[in-house]
């Protein structure tokens, strides 16, 4: 049966390889980024709150309030409202009814970066500590197809990324948290990133690595190695959530905002990914609201902490902006979702949620 599912799926992946052989997708993700500071911008309620506030409401209202909800947002994630919500598709605003949640009971990391890149939910899968991922991930789906072998690779903030892509079975490179990432490219600029890192000021421990060393390492590989499915994970708007510092919280958000629009601009600029590129960005998981105090927080326990978001851009995609649609949407949706805009329909030894219906151009 093993033989012909793979036997099916190579067969496939060629006819749809001939069709689209020069298709390249962008996986972007930010850890816990809730949605309510995406569609409404800062949350006044927590910018006052002096357990949150790290002193200086006065600092955070001055850099991102504004008094219209559009402004604030505008603020807060300029490329989002500025180019994605032109050029792309957003979902996930609530108040409009567009509902996006984890399938996965658990609304935690390794939980939820299973459910993006799987397309799959597997109950089993129940810690951040979990061993290697069992489950075929889309970037391992497209690594098999011989035009993109070779040219697929992660980049990660976080040190789980090797179990949950499992790199070992996976056989491209995942470079996370504190990787030597000389192993991927043995260059000056490469080297020089690596040796910041390695000697950086550890916040967040041996296990997580701040963002700013996490983008330039995987800016520097997508501008050098050109790779087909590419995969970048930050972590830092979870952990400044985690410790309650709202202004940093947002700080990282409007950094992280700046980075994908650094990204998709070098994109517009390079012929080989020009017209040929779709990105997804979105979530692992949401955080608090409906207690304003559990915004720092997530897990079964949190009421509202299923409640993500996502945002896709390409060749493909029609340019709606803000979907305000009424639906219900789920993460485990996502991998087909990008697969088809790319041109692919992702098929695993696991059964596979139905892709998000995106209007295309």
């Amino acid at each position: 049966m093993r033989f012909v599912f793979t036997l099916l799926s190579f067969l496939f992946t060629t006819i749809v390889f001939s069709q689209d052989k020069d298709q390249k997708v962008i996986i972007i993700t930010t850890d816990g980024l809730r949605w309510q500071e995406v569609f409404k911008g800062m949350d006044a309620a927590i910018a006052n709150d002096p357990k949150f506030n790290q002193g200086d409401s006065a600092g955070i209202f001055k850099k991102y309030w504004d008094k219209t909800e559009s402004g604030r947002r505008q603020k807060l994630m300029p490329f989002f409202w500025g180019v994605l919500a032109k050029q792309g598709q957003l979902f996930g605003n609530r108040t409009l009814g567009n509902n996006v949640d984890n399938a996965n009971p658990y609304w935690f990391s390794y939980p939820g970066y299973s459910e993006i890149l799987t397309g799959h939910v597997d109950t089993l899968i129940n810690s951040n500590d979990y061993p290697p991922n069992p489950h075929t991930n889309i970037l391992e789906f497209f690594h098999k197809m011989p035009n993109f072998k070779g040219r697929v690779a992660a980049f990660g903030a976080w040190g789980a990324f090797d179990r949950i892509i499992n790199e070992q079975r996976a056989g491209f490179p995942v470079l996370n948290a504190f990787d030597d990432n000389s192993a991927v490219i043995n260059d000056p600029i490469m080297k020089l990133l690596n040796e910041m890192n390695r000697t950086s000021f550890k916040p967040f421990g041996m296990g997580e690595t701040l963002d700013v060393f996490t983008h330039f390492q995987a800016y520097h590989y997508l501008q050098v190695k050109k790779p087909k499915a590419f995969y970048i994970s930050y972590g830092d708007t979870d952990e400044f959530a985690h410790h309650g510092d709202y202004k940093y919280y947002l700080d990282a958000a409007h950094q992280f905002d700046a980075w994908v629009g650094q990204i998709w601009n070098w994109i517009q600029q390079d012929p080989d990914y020009k017209d040929k590129t779709t990105l997804l960005i979105t979530t692992d998981h949401g955080r608090g609201d409906a207690v304003k105090s559990e915004w720092t927080s997530h897990g079964q326990k949190v009421l509202d902490a299923s409640q993500i978001w996502f945002s896709v851009i390409g060749p493909r995609v029609k340019p709606l902006g803000e979907i305000k649609k009424s639906q219900q949407l789920y993460q485990k949706q996502l991998a087909a979702t990008v697969s088809k805009l790319a041109g692919y329909t992702f098929v695993a030894e696991h059964e596979v949620s139905n892709a998000v219906d995106i209007e295309q151009k």
